[in-house]
């Protein structure tokens, strides 16, 4: 990534680089059996496994390798041949082994990157790896006064690690970079991206330096699980180590934690490296070795890409880029989309509805685009009517209100709205030419007026053909037999 075109924040360069730990789609854990389902009763998804009982032995899911392969696919990385699993050493309440399963030298996915567009300009970020590990169980201090509760429901749940280089260089750029990343994870189908309950966290390593100084001293923001939080987070972190050195003070490495209640982050506990978890491989564990025939038949399986879709729906419907990453947030609005298209034959018309009138009625009812209560069949048909001048766009509003109640479907449905509620353009020129000549002799000043050169009087005259019509009649139709009579 170039940081030539990089914002300084008073006059240093921001860097971060990004983890996020995507909780894989699967049914049961990484090496047990035990369910993953969120929501259960304390201590009730732990099995022996993932206890650690002496004697039990970890067995490797094979459905979290293919979504691991499918994420791999996805951002045109290098899916391993063979990989390894090595235990990462630390001592917390909720780890019961005392070590984590992990993978360190040799992780399963290798580079790979991620593209997205912040406004209107094209950014890609560079990933270093994505590599598989088990989950931990949780502490909880809320429930007990002066103590601590430990659920293991969540040991042992398979998690996918997603490593970036430090090619970021704002808080709006992390934002759209996790924005993507969880459009691809949930897209593809190996994470339900639910950040409220920690399916989808992010940790950001936040530096900052002058322009050309090597690298400054990251601190590592843990568990953002809110886009708007994972902003101020950055935001504040940033200024506060640009205080500290303005300051003369030394940034020391650490990992802090984000409290939304007072806008502020603050140190947990100073960073361990590397070194520190004594990594070594897991005696228990065969290198994980993926057959290139296992990786071909994952790529069968793959859907078409948000950004190959985007891409496309530029070239086959002539949109707009902002339009074609807009309808591309999600595949049920990308295939709402591309069926309204068809059957109506106005790419761009559909485009303006679904993000317009469509977007706006769902979010007013905090809607989902898999359940529009208007079909696409019937939005293409009410488009279709636009389109060949049945009826206005103001009175398509008027339609949809009526569609969107569940009065009618279909174009059976669309065509007996309009002719309940009168609503039908009037494009008969006959009528339309007695409407102009009554407007014309009741209001022979305005006529006077734009014959002496007031263009105003002329759009005067045009609003009042429309009310006499009742808004029904043809407003191109008007403009022209106005201009013709007037001379």
């Amino acid at each position: 990534m170039s940081s030539s075109s990089s914002p300084l924040v008073r006059g240093y360069e921001v860097v971060i680089g990004f983890e996020t730990h995507a909780q894989l789609s699967t049914l049961s854990k990484i090496f047990s059996r035990a369910s993953t389902a969120f929501g259960a009763e304390p201590n009730t998804q732990a099995c022996a496994v993932d206890l650690a009982l002496p004697g039990t032995l970890p067995v490797m899911n094979r459905a979290a390798v293919e979504r691991a392969i499918r994420f791999g696919l996805a951002v045109g990385s290098h899916v391993a041949e063979s990989s390894v699993f090595a235990r990462k050493n630390y001592f917390y309440p909720d780890l019961p082994k005392g070590y984590q399963i992990s993978q360190f030298e040799i992780p399963v996915v290798q580079g790979g990157e991620v593209s997205f567009f912040l406004g209107t300009e094209k950014k890609t970020v560079r990933l270093v790896r994505a590599h598989l590990e088990e989950d931990a169980g949780k502490s909880l201090h809320e429930d007990f006064i002066g103590q601590s509760g430990i659920d293991l429901n969540r040991a042992g749940t398979p998690l996918l690690e997603i490593v970036t280089e430090p090619d970021i260089r704002s808080s709006a750029e992390a934002v759209a970079y996790a924005r993507e990343l969880h459009k691809i994870v949930t897209w593809i189908g190996i994470c339900d991206g639910n950040m409220q309950e920690g399916s989808f966290r992010c940790d950001a390593n936040v530096s900052v330096r002058k322009p050309g100084a090597p690298l400054g001293t990251r601190r590592e923001i843990k568990n953002l699980n809110s886009f708007k939080f994972m902003q101020q987070a950055i935001d504040y972190e940033v200024r506060w180590q640009i205080e500290q050195i303005e300051d003369g003070n030394k940034i020391q490495q650490a990992t802090v934690l984000f409290d939304p209640d007072t806008g502020e982050t603050r140190a947990m506990r100073t960073k361990e490296d590397a070194a520190d978890y004594r990594y070594f491989p897991d005696p228990d564990l065969p290198p994980l070795v993926i057959a290139r025939s296992w990786v071909d038949e994952v790529k069968a399986s793959m859907p078409e890409l948000p950004r190959a879709m985007a891409e496309r729906f530029v070239q086959q419907y002539g949109l707009p880029e902002y339009d074609a990453t807009t309808l591309t947030q999600s595949p049920a609005m990308a295939a709402y989309f591309e069926a309204v298209a068809r059957g109506s034959g106005q790419a761009k018309m559909a485009s303006n509805w679904i993000m317009g009138d469509v977007s706006r009625r769902l979010n007013a009812e905090e809607g989902d685009m898999a359940r529009v209560p208007v079909d696409a069949d019937t939005l293409a048909a009410l488009l279709r009517r636009i389109a060949d001048g049945t009826v206005s766009n103001n009175a398509a509003k008027q339609v949809m209100d009526a569609l969107w109640k569940g009065e009618g479907t279909a174009e059976a449905g669309v065509d007996a709205i309009i002719e309940a509620k009168g609503l039908r353009q009037v494009s008969d020129t006959g009528a339309l030419e007695k409407i102009i000549d009554e407007v014309m002799a009741a209001n022979a000043d305005m006529v006077a007026q734009f014959r002496a050169g007031k263009e105003k009087a002329f759009n005067a005259l045009v609003g009042q053909a429309m009310k006499a019509s009742k808004g029904k009649a043809n407003p191109q139709q008007v403009n022209d037999l106005l201009r013709q009579k007037l001379g």
